[in-house]
């Protein structure tokens, strides 16, 4: 008999090897008829109902009314898309429809006529029939030549390539959906098209066949798909809402930072009051490493490249880095601190009294992004990170992650993000060290975790080449998850390295290597942060704090001694002594965001007080002004999240 397992530890037992829906269908047929795919032993990858399960196997049926059956829904809303597409607009060729992280989209050949937002239009419509059919979605797995000459049959080149490239033993499914539409897929999917409840297009674009420029260009549909019309609608009116806190827009109307990409792609300029806001959060961390042990060191910026053979990001990373050459010797840029930080250390020998060692390091850092990747400051050719390395015994490993948390849950919570997850992400298939190092550093990761009952996922594959990292993934107001913080476990740089210390035996011992950042990049924080805050930044944040506005110009004088009042008292206050109506004044500084605003007019004058707006949109009159500046100087010195 076939034992399988339930979440509860219950279990059903088969006479055969079952598929996930079997499973389903002998609880009960409501349970079968909303299960639309499979975790299997604990794996965070959701698999296909029809997946035959091994005897033993611990399962978590996934069903419709789910958010984590969006995945499914959107894998198969995919195939709908191509369905409705290619009957639509006959001898279009399907290459590749992925789930993306809010939807799904689709690349299309189609000679010489491209895709209008009219089409789009026409193939919503389209899905939304065969969506209606309730198409039942059935799984086959063929052979590799059948697979071959069945697209060859079609025309479909794209496909027969992807099939010659998969490897001889693999199987090949097909998943069939109703009598005459089919495509080459590994799943998961629904049942049946009726499952898909909620969905819509988005949007058109260029791309190219295998994201190379120098093969065909292809049509990309983007579109969506929820559990339910409910999250569908609250997902369209957050992109709206995301489209008003676009950093790249807010940079731009709060005069924070610039691009020219003609001489500097990817590299942002940042005005004096984008200048302000960067060091300011970098004199804030800086605030913290006196508080948790950590020194600041300076390292170079550009080394020979026989530093990243040794520490093996030459050969795992090369793609992303920048080199020169000069004196006959090959250069590189640095891409990232820890190999000169493993230089650092190696300066002066150590003892076991002097660990752990927390170095931290604002560096600049430099990458190479592709042109059509690049975003804004979320991803840019050079930035700085909040970067740290902890060099520690073994020893050492759960106290000093315990240490890192508690700094990251304070700066997040004082800088109004308290939620975010973490994921553990495992050994990637490229990388260096012994599967015994691998070991023992996931095991620490994963002791350190359940000491501080904090919970987690796998992300199974995605650890840095050198070690395993916990990624921290913030929830911005809008409900996104952005990867900011890390801390990744590393035993094999310090062996690269020959790193080590005099333990209490007098003898030497190797260091572990905490690679550690709470914001991440610098660069990405501020534009995450700017769509988070909608550039409402805390008080203290604020390039300008105080905007004084004049009710017309025999006001000036008093505005002016007013705004220098504020300055030696160390608020950043500006005069906006231009000749425009109060109320566009006024309007002007809440686009700008500025916190608060004090018009000037003759009864101001008259009784000495003022009167101030918040950005809120509260206008409070009659606040005396020293009252006010010591208020602002407390807020400031808090770091208050709230006006």
């Amino acid at each position: 008999m076939i034992k399988i397992f339930l979440p509860d530890n219950s279990f059903k037992e088969f006479d055969h090897a079952p598929t996930a829906l079997e499973v389903a269908q002998s609880i009960g047929s409501k349970l079968a008829k909303d299960t639309v795919g499979v975790k299997i032993s604990g794996s965070s990858e959701i698999k296909d109902l029809r997946s035959v399960l091994k005897d033993q196997s611990k399962i978590e049926l996934i069903t419709i009314k789910q958010k984590e059956a969006c995945e499914v829904i959107r894998h198969s809303a995919a195939h709908v898309l191509a369905q409705a597409t290619q009957e639509l607009y006959p001898g279009t060729q399907v290459t590749i429809g992925p789930v993306t992280a809010d939807g799904f989209y689709y690349d299309f050949f189609r000679e010489g006529e491209a895709f209008t937002p009219e089409d789009l239009k026409k193939i919503e419509k389209k899905m939304q029939h065969i969506v209606k059919q309730n198409l039942p979605l059935v799984k086959e797995v063929v052979s590799r030549n059948d697979a071959v000459e069945t697209f060859s049959k079609l025309g479909e080149d794209f496909k027969v390539e992807i099939i010659k490239e998969l490897p001889e033993n693999e199987d090949i499914s097909i998943y069939k959906q109703g009598d005459t539409w089919f495509d080459l897929c590994r799943g998961p999917h629904v049942q049946k098209t009726g499952q898909i409840k909620a969905f819509k297009l988005m949007s058109l674009a260029g791309s190219y066949w295998r994201g190379d420029e120098n093969k065909a260009q292809l049509q990309r549909v983007y579109g969506t798909a929820f559990e339910s019309k409910e999250s569908l609608t609250e997902h369209l009116e957050l992109l709206e809402e995301a489209k008003k806190r676009d950093h790249r827009k807010l940079g731009k109307d709060l005069n924070l930072f610039n691009f020219n990409n003609d001489y500097a792609p990817g590299s942002p300029f940042f005005s004096p009051k984008g200048t302000f806001v960067y060091q300011s959060l970098q004199n804030y961390l800086r605030e913290k490493y006196i508080k948790f042990g950590y020194q600041e060191i300076i390292s170079p910026q550009i080394y020979d490249v026989e530093l990243y053979h040794k520490s093996g990001h030459y050969e795992n990373y090369k793609e992303n880095m920048f080199f020169t050459e000069t004196d006959g010797r090959d250069f590189s840029v640095k891409p990232m601190n820890c190999p000169g930080h493993c230089l650092y250390y190696s300066f002066k020998k150590k003892s076991y009294k002097e660990l752990p060692l927390r170095i931290a390091d604002f560096g600049r850092l430099h990458r190479y992004e592709r042109s059509g990747v690049m975003h804004g400051l979320t991803r840019v050719r050079t930035f700085c990170q909040d970067d740290a390395h902890v060099f520690c015994r073994i020893t050492q490993i759960q106290s000093e992650i315990a240490e890192l948390m508690t700094f990251l849950n304070e700066v997040y919570k004082e800088l109004g993000m308290p939620n975010y997850r973490v994921y553990l992400s495992t050994r990637p298939e490229k990388r260096m060290g012994s599967d015994e190092i691998w070991d023992k550093a996931e095991d620490s990761l994963k002791q350190a975790l359940n000491s501080l009952n904090i919970p987690y996922e796998i992300n199974e594959g995605d650890g840095a080449f050198y070690g395993p990292k916990l990624d921290i993934m913030f929830v911005d107001a809008l409900k996104r998850d952005w990867q900011l913080g890390t801390i990744q476990c590393d035993f094999n740089l310090p062996k690269a390295f020959e790193l080590s210390f005099v333990n209490e035996n007098n003898e030497n011992e190797r260091p572990v290597m905490l690679h550690r950042a709470i914001l991440g990049s610098m660069e990405r924080f501020f534009g995450v942060y700017l769509e988070h805050t909608a550039g409402r930044l805390p008080l203290w944040l604020c390039p300008t704090q105080v905007k004084v506005l004049n009710v017309s110009d025999k006001h000036s004088e008093f505005c002016i001694e007013l705004t220098e009042k504020f300055k030696r008292n160390g608020i950043r206050a500006e005069f906006d002594s231009r000749a425009e109506k109060l109320g566009y004044k006024i309007r002007e500084a809440q686009l700008e965001k500025t916190p608060y605003m004090i018009t000037c007019g003759d009864e101001e004058i008259e009784s000495g007080s003022i009167a101030v707006r918040k950005r809120t949109g509260e206008v409070v009159k009659d606040v005396n002004v020293d009252t006010f500046i010591d208020e602002l100087k407390e807020k400031s010195l808090k770091r208050d999240l709230e006006l």
